[in-house]
């Protein structure tokens, strides 16, 4: 059973992967900016599609498999905390204040979006 839960989680991680290859590329080439615009987009729909997904399995009975597909592997694939650490560090060098507003609005607006999809 182990093995199963491993293939969804990796299926799921393998998409959200390639989802964050492409869409951070793809807003790289349209941001013209030092801000890191990629990643901290991805976390911030990262935390509301992984946000809508907990609401929903909190709300509606579903097959544990689909949590580590979508949840697990895809919201876990999709959004990169190490590379918000790393592009954090980067900025430090260079602008403290844009670090500060991008680890800030990164983190602080992903909880915040959160807590409304749950609670409002």
């Amino acid at each position: 059973m182990t093995s199963t839960y491993d293939v969804y989680v990796g299926v799921g991680a393998a998409a959200g992967s390639l989802t964050r290859y492409h869409v951070g590329r793809w807003i790289s080439q349209i941001s013209n900016s030092d801000f890191p615009w990629g990643t901290w987009f991805i976390n911030v729909v990262g935390s509301c599609v992984l946000g809508l997904v907990f609401k929903d399995f909190w709300w509606h009975q579903h097959d544990t498999m689909w949590w580590l597909l979508l949840g697990t592997g895809f919201c876990g694939g999709f959004t990169t905390f190490s590379t918000m650490s790393y592009e954090t560090m980067h900025l430090m060098r260079t602008n403290r204040w844009m670090a500060t507003a991008y680890l800030a609005s990164s983190l602080g607006l992903g909880c915040v979006l959160i807590w409304a999809i749950l609670w409002v």
